[in-house]
Parts: structure tokens; sequence; C-alpha cells
């Protein structure tokens, strides 16, 4: 199964997760300080709250869970051949979880991920900085999921998109 992802940035965890968890009839899938995230059935969504004082309501990045890591390696061959820039992360603890994952910038500089999650992390973990597609551009973020390398989320959070 495939599902939507929607990483939000969020001032409060506590009260964020209180009302997304009555928002989607739902509790998190998995809480861990200063981050959560949703497993919502109806409609499919993948739902993560990253704790980010200051920065609450905007999206960190947006994403598509996938089922394996073949169909990680599949789109990242897909998304190759149609001409977009990638960065992969192969084996990567990201958000609390080991995944494979591919990233692209969209026409906004919005950064998407399509992923798996092979497994849980006690880690929130770290991304290698994306690649730039333009090098000379120093307005880019170069930061993926999980920022730079911290353990802490909510520093992370801050190098996010």
């Amino acid at each position: 199964m495939s599902r939507l992802q929607l990483a939000l940035n969020v001032d409060d965890l506590d009260t964020a997760v209180e009302f997304y968890s009555k928002l989607f009839n739902t509790s998190p899938a998995k809480r861990k300080p200063g981050y959560a995230n949703f497993a919502v059935d109806e409609p499919p969504l993948k739902l993560v709250l990253i704790e980010s004082p200051g920065r609450g309501g905007t999206i960190n990045h947006l994403g598509v869970e996938v089922e394996s890591s073949e169909k990680v390696h599949s789109e990242i061959a897909r998304l190759s051949g149609e001409g977009l820039f990638t960065q992969e992360e192969i084996n990567s603890t990201c958000c609390f979880a080991t995944q494979d994952k591919v990233w692209v910038t969209g026409p906004a500089d919005e950064k998407w991920e399509v992923y798996a999650v092979l497994a849980d992390s006690d880690t929130f973990g770290t991304s290698p900085k994306l690649l730039e597609q333009n090098a000379t551009d120093d307005s880019a973020p170069s930061a993926g999921c999980c920022g730079p390398s911290t353990d802490d989320p909510a520093e992370a959070a801050t190098a996010c998109c």
C-alpha cells in the first residue's frame, strides 16, 4: 500500500498530537521526544509531526511511503529517466526508522521523498545533506528529512525543508 506523507513542523508536540488524534480518530503509530507519526488508514496518509518551536504550521517536507525497497529503486529509475535530479539514501536512519529513500525537489523548492521503512530505530538518526542541483545556488536548502548530523529532533527540524 502506498500513501502520501505530510511532515509538519509544530510548536508544541503534545498539543499537536492531541489535535491530530481527534482529527483522524487514531493514536500515533510512533511517539518519541520531539517526534510523532500517524499511520492514517482513511484517507491513506502518513502524518509526521516534528517539534520545532517557532516554526509551527509550516511544511517540513512531503513524501510518498511505499511498501518495499524494490519500489523505491524502481522510482529512482523512473524519476532519473524523467530527467529529475535525485538524491538516494539507502539503508539510512531518519525519523526513528531505517529507510531506503530517494529525494527530489519540486519547482518551488519543495522537498519530496519516496521511501520504504525497513525497521524501527531508537535514534532519530541523520540524513546526508541533499546535493544541490546547481552548486552556485546558495539559496537552496541543503538538508533532508533529518537535517545535519544531529540526534536532536528540534535542531534537525530547523534545517529541514
